[in-house]
């Protein structure tokens, strides 16, 4: 018999017994897995984007926008930050406030794994849940691999479909469908887009800075062509607010304007073609442009030329018929209403008792350590509250 019966060791899992605990809760977390924070392990190539400097909830995607303001503001990245400097955890700052370990993400893990162990938090691995139930007292009751564990309180917080070679499975959807709570629509996210033409196979490696819109909001950083479209940081932002029905507008030069570059001294005997090789890799400056406007000089592109060429470089258009999938996606995006829930607590309006936390719940952060952060802060919401 336990306060709290939390299924799932990852991020908010773990934060949410330790909250918990630190209150003198009786917490038992059951991971399935034999290890706990395998998503944190593989995070950040091995060095785990623990938080932002700069979160808001306009970092988020959501039906409901506005549902994760009570949670972020209640545990806010310094707050974090404060724990890892406590633990003697050296980070850095990589780019756009994103946070980073300087050694490994095992440290983070390691982290959590002492303060659960100093809230006296009890962690099963290797644990497998059979069936979840309720009886006419309130009580739930987990039926695992390692025996039955009762308590009038439980937290969901075993993730979405991503990454399932590292054991990500649709249970917490599940549970939620069990007890009447809606879900909303899942699928890939920050992940590759698969282009609906045939990517040109000649472009796959190149890297180049750019500006990329989708669903009202652009993303400069970098993209990566591909073998089957793209992908890169601009493009994984982007397919939080990518739809399938839209094309992605990709600005190639997002610091200047190509007619105006064109138009500078020295390009009038220059082709078209050596002029874009200042700015972009051959290859890429030969796909930019056809080949009869490609060979004229610049003196003799027509306004129309100029025109096509802008069109080019700083409003292409691409369709895109689907994502890379959830073996490449870092998240998924959807999951457990909001309507369902408590955005102070945590907990289903419906179902006293019963907790969804992280990335199982529709609410997706950007790249960049908003999705650990809103880990930590919905764990912390949840954990206050058990």
């Amino acid at each position: 018999m336990y306060d709290a019966i939390i299924i799932g060791g990852g991020a908010a899992g773990l934060f949410c017994a330790i909250t918990a605990g630190r209150r003198g809760r009786r917490v038992v977390v059951i991971e399935h897995n034999a290890e706990v924070g395998r998503k944190i392990m593989i995070s950040g190539g091995g060095r785990c984007n623990f938080t932002n400097r700069e979160v808001s909830a306009e970092n988020f995607v959501s039906r409901n926008p506005h549902f994760c303001r009570s949670a972020l503001a209640g545990f806010s990245p310094d707050d974090f930050v404060e724990l890892v400097k406590d633990h003697r955890i050296a980070f850095y700052e990589k780019k756009l406030g994103q946070l980073f370990c300087r050694e490994s993400s095992r440290q983070i893990v390691d982290m959590l794994l002492a303060e659960c162990r100093d809230a006296r938090v009890r962690v099963e691995t290797s644990c497998s849940v059979k069936d979840i139930s309720r009886g006419e007292n309130g009580e739930f009751e987990a039926v695992t691999a390692n025996g039955v564990f009762r308590s009038p309180k439980l937290v969901i917080a075993c993730g979405g479909l991503s990454f399932p070679k590292i054991g990500a499975t649709g249970f917490g959807y599940d549970i939620a469908r069990q007890y009447g709570l809606a879900i909303e629509e899942t699928r890939p996210s920050l992940v590759a887009l698969v282009a609906k033409k045939k990517a040109d196979a000649r472009l796959a490696g190149i890297s180049v800075d750019a500006a990329v819109a989708a669903g009202g909001v652009t993303f400069r950083e970098n993209i990566l062509f591909t073998h089957r479209g793209l992908s890169g940081p601009a493009i994984l932002q982007a397919s939080n607010y990518w739809d399938p029905r839209k094309p992605v507008v990709i600005d190639l030069l997002p610091d200047g304007d190509i007619a105006n570059v064109l138009s500078e001294a020295g390009n009038a005997r220059k082709t078209a073609a050596n002029s874009l090789a200042k700015f972009f890799p051959e290859r890429l400056a030969d796909e930019l442009l056809s080949p009869n406007i490609a060979a004229k000089r610049v003196a003799e592109l027509s306004n129309a030329d100029i025109q096509t060429i802008r069109t080019n470089v700083h409003e292409r258009h691409i369709l895109f018929s689907s994502t890379e999938g959830y073996g490449r996606a870092e998240v998924t995006l959807g999951g457990v209403s909001t309507a369902e829930l408590s955005s102070k607590t945590m907990e289903s309006r419906k179902v006293s008792g019963l907790y969804f936390i992280g990335e199982v719940i529709d609410v997706t952060g950007w790249l960049g350590g908003y999705n650990f952060q809103w880990a930590w802060a919905s764990g912390f919401a949840a954990g206050n509250a058990i």
